[in-house]
């Protein structure tokens, strides 16, 4: 009877050998097909001494980017073209005998009436909950979706958003108690499905570019070159953040006019036509853009490690505590390889995964000082707006100057990407994503310094003084500073330049920074640094009112250049590691480690 188990036995170890010897090959094979990859056959690569000598320069630009580039310009055309007139529609009250909101030629729009401090609440709270949606969006889309799959559902839930939208706007409910109630439902359902695009929209365009390593290429002057993957990817979002502009410019003007001379109605239902671009070019790119299909739940894994990295690290010595959780070995103790004894069962991935979510964890450190930055841009979307109305217009809607921000970047995007930045290549400096962003911390508080000069010469010239905002005469009528509201275009430029430095290369450093299967996740989190901004911003809310306004915009322009001092001192030395960050071997999550399959013994 032994020698029967025996012989039964055999099968048995066979069957189970053959299951490990298939499991092993797959793997053999998936770590093969990584290694070959057929978009880098037959390109050169670039020797150490190359990598630090030659040009760096951009690769063209796949076709498939400039589609879900118009997806994002629809889209932004309906989420600027709406909240364009949202100051207008929550602070001021209807026009008399108006039905519509429309002002007319030298009247002022408006629908509510509910004051400054409301409008600029309200829209902040709206900013806030658009980019903290992004988080709930990218968890769905890497764990459960993928990205083009919620992109397509965000959109159904925008525009749902906007019907109820243009239902708050319609005469005979406009203005009433029912109004504000469906006005505010509309923000939330609207920021929810904007929340789930953003995070997802950003990772797809830039993926749609498929190489990774930089290579050697020749110009037609007999120059040679490195085509670096990460400059190819900066241009990306540079011209994906020039269709966003082309959008949010055509959305706001129209819609400010529609505001004025047709009515709220109008301004709110053209955003939403143009919005159905967007499902269009979608279903269109079905099958022809390159996607990532979902992995799974990574966050709570990328959580473990670093809970594993901190321990032993933590001291009630506050020095030796950032000593140890800033040191250079934090994340290369807890990588599989150097893992003594026996390791988590949740450890199912190999080094250069640790090494990605080290350079993750590095870029959302970056993300950290963001909110301050965007308290500047925030400005933009209510108080500079306010504040136009106080300046003499010459029949010109006062929400129509914020469009100045928008037709900046349109010219000077690609300005920088043809002209300055090579220039500043060939002349043999790095203009650093790192440095992009301390750039963009200058130009904010510049714009802000701007902007609090202007309010004090208006609080001089205005005939109410310092109570500019509610100066009427006797029969109602706005009485205005002097002032030309044109002076207000260097704020409006200022703001552009901080955005090409920081926003696009926010967008870029999240996107490159991230393992590759929490590219949305990181792109959330870099978007809600706008909505813990939106957050912040409530704080000044008490100095968005008259006679406050100077030390509002004195304060962050303080605030903005004091944090963009500390910023660049801070990360000085990751800018310096930007290469090797940029060209970290690929990662691979999902097994603990290579299958070693033991000699097969029959006895």
């Amino acid at each position: 009877m032994a020698g029967l188990e025996l012989d039964r036995s055999i099968p048995a170890g066979l069957a189970e050998a053959v299951r490990r010897l298939s499991l092993a090959a797959t793997i053999e094979k998936k770590d093969l097909d990584d290694d070959v990859d057929s978009i880098h056959e037959g390109l050169e690569f670039p020797t150490e001494e190359e990598l630090t000598t030659l040009r760096r320069v951009s690769d063209a630009l796949p076709w498939t980017a400039y589609m879900i580039a118009v997806v994002e310009l629809a889209e932004r055309f309906s989420y600027y073209g709406a909240s364009a007139v949202f100051v207008n529609f929550i602070q001021q009250p209807l026009p008399p005998g108006s039905r519509t909101g429309a002002g007319g030629t030298y009247g002022q729009s408006g629908a509510l009436g509910d004051g400054q401090q409301m409008s600029t609440g309200l829209t902040t709270f709206y900013q806030f909950w658009s980019y903290i949606c992004p988080i709930g969006g990218a968890y769905i889309a890497d764990t459960y979706w993928g990205r083009y799959k919620t992109v397509c559902w965000s959109v159904v839930l925008a525009l749902l958003g906007h019907v109820i939208m243009i239902i708050s706007a319609i005469p005979g409910i406009i203005g009433g108690k029912a109004s504000t109630g469906l006005f505010v439902l509309s923000l939330i359902v609207t920021g929810t499905g904007a929340g789930g695009f953003k995070s997802n929209i950003s990772p797809l365009v830039a993926e749609q570019y498929r190489r990774t390593k930089p290579f050697i290429s020749t110009t037609k002057s007999g120059e040679r070159v490195i085509v670096d993957p990460t400059k190819t990817t900066s241009r990306i979002y540079m011209y994906f953040y020039l269709f966003i502009n082309i959008g949010a410019l055509i959305g706001q003007i129209s819609m400010v006019y529609a505001e004025k001379y047709v009515g709220y109605w109008l301004a709110f239902t053209l955003p939403t036509i143009v919005f159905f671009i967007s499902p269009l070019f979608l279903w269109w790119g079905h099958g022809r853009y390159r996607v990532s299909p979902p992995t799974g739940s990574v966050l709570g894994t990328a959580f473990r490690l670093w809970r594993h990295a901190l321990r032993g690290r933590w001291s009630w010595n506050p020095v030796r505590c950032i000593r140890q959780l800033t040191a250079d070995d934090f994340w290369e103790s807890v990588k599989p390889s150097k893992v003594v004894g026996e390791k988590p069962e949740w450890m199912k991935f190999d080094d250069h995964w640790v090494d990605e979510v080290r350079r993750g964890f590095k870029a959302c450190s970056v993300f950290a000082w963001f909110p301050i930055y965007w308290l500047c841009y925030n400005q933009l979307n209510n108080n500079l707006t306010s504040q136009a109305a106080t300046m003499s217009t010459h029949g010109l809607p006062n929400d129509v100057l914020s469009n100045l921000d928008p037709l900046a970047l349109i010219i000077f995007i690609p300005i920088c990407d043809l002209l300055i930045y090579p220039e500043l290549a060939r002349r043999g400096w790095k203009f650093t994503a790192l440095k992009k962003v301390a750039w963009g911390f200058a130009t904010g508080t510049a714009a802000m310094i701007w902007a609090a000069v202007v309010q004090y010469y208006i609080y001089k010239t205005n005939p109410c003084g310092e109570y500019a905002s509610t100066c009427v005469d006797s029969q109602g009528n706005p009485l205005v500073s002097p002032l030309n509201v044109w002076i207000q275009t260097g704020s409006y430029v200022l703001i552009a330049f901080s955005e090409i430095f920081a926003s696009i290369t926010g967008l870029e450093y999240a996107f490159t920074k991230a393992p590759k299967n929490m590219r949305s996740l990181v792109m959330s989190l870099f978007l809600f640094t706008t909505a813990f901004s939106a957050a912040l911003g409530e704080a000044f809310v008490s100095l968005s009112t008259d006679p406050l306004l100077v030390w509002n915009y004195a304060s962050v322009a303080v605030l903005a250049g004091a944090t963009g001092i500390v910023f660049w001192f801070s990360v000085r030395k990751l800018d310096k590691e930007e290469d090797s960050l940029n060209n970290l071997s690929e990662g691979q999550f999902g097994f603990r480690e290579k299958v070693q399959v033991p000699p097969i013994a029959i006895s």
